[in-house]
């Protein structure tokens, strides 16, 4: 198809206005499940501690009338327990030129790199929270660390590799657990004997937190497809169910929630939420650092730890293939 001659055409023009939008589309999820459904409290100190106790099973307690030589009951002490504060930090710095231009899409630079990155900070903090690593009191060369959900879940464990992953000696903390290679599926059956090990253990559970392959793979053991319509007259569009997002046991009915920020994709937790919770040492703040030249800068930090109140509230569901 012929141009006319002398058509002005854009491909020769140099003074087109640029069109940015003024909209940054950032994909980064920000849900923390995790992290959201704990429960908060402030420590005193980067080792924090605290105690759990638990009554032990019915038993047979039939006494003779009139017994006179009755010896005290022996006593069963608290378990004392506790977890190190680890810090978290990203420094931003902004030249002072950089702060002063007109940026699209958000306003000044400095401070919408310090919201980026607090969110970055919290989706760290899930990551960590939910680790297989133990606590560290750490020294002048190496961070604290406090330990992760693993290293806590010694009662209700259960492997889909048993041969040889174990769970976490003690639930005390400085022993993780022994992660084995996931070579099957998970099944109902793992689902059943973790939830029903809490139960007798005296936990009540009641969510499933899981990477999003495990969350695949639960649906898929009890797919329902159907078709759904809204009316008698065939109008609506037909609806097809791949999920199972409640889980109603013998035992009480659970939220199944995938998370995204889990750092295994092996792993299930059966988590009662009221039993965890995180220590702050010092909350989420922004502490300005010394001016040196033409820029501003500014740290922003967190200094926390995990705080299991029960670990037999719980269970796991280790070492699933996706």
């Amino acid at each position: 198809m012929a141009i006319a001659t002398n058509t002005s055409l854009t491909y020769s023009s140099v003074a087109i206005r640029e069109d940015l939008s003024d909209v940054i589309y950032n994909i980064a999820p920000l849900d923390t499940p995790f992290m959201s459904g704990c429960a908060k409290t402030s420590v005193d100190h980067t080792f924090f501690e605290w105690q759990t106790d638990s009554i032990t099973a019915g038993a047979a307690n039939r006494q003779i009338e009139g017994d006179d030589s009755i010896a005290a009951t022996a006593r069963v002490l608290p378990t004392r327990l506790g977890n190190y504060c680890q810090i978290s930090q990203y420094v931003n710095q902004t030249s002072g030129t950089d702060d002063a231009v007109n940026y699209a899409g958000h306003g000044k630079h400095q401070a919408y790199q310090l919201a980026k990155n607090g969110k970055r900070m919290k989706r760290d903090m899930e990551s960590m929270l939910l680790q297989n690593i133990v606590r560290s009191a750490g020294s002048s060369t190496a961070a604290r660390a406090s330990a992760g959900v693993p290293a806590w879940l010694a009662t209700n464990y259960v492997s889909m590799n048993p041969t040889s992953g174990s769970p976490a000696a003690g639930a005390t903390g400085t022993t993780a657990m022994t992660e084995s290679t996931a070579t099957a599926s998970i099944t109902e059956a793992g689902i059943k004997n973790v939830i029903k090990d809490a139960y007798e253990a005296g936990g009540n559970p009641d969510l499933i937190l899981c990477p999003p392959a495990i969350k695949q793979a639960v649906s898929d053991l009890a797919q329902s497809v159907s078709s759904l319509r809204t009316d008698t007259k065939g109008d609506s569009p037909a609806h097809v169910i791949a999920a199972v997002d409640v889980y109603v046991s013998d035992f009480g009915t659970f939220r199944i929630v995938s998370d995204r920020n889990m750092n295994s994709t092996e792993h299930v937790f059966f988590l009662d939420m009221d039993f965890w919770a995180l220590g702050w040492l010092r909350p989420f703040q922004t502490v300005e650092l010394a001016r040196t030249g033409d820029a501003v800068k500014q740290l922003l930090l967190a200094e926390y730890g995990l705080v299991s109140k029960n670990e037999k509230s719980s269970g796991i569901l280790a070492d699933c293939a996706a």
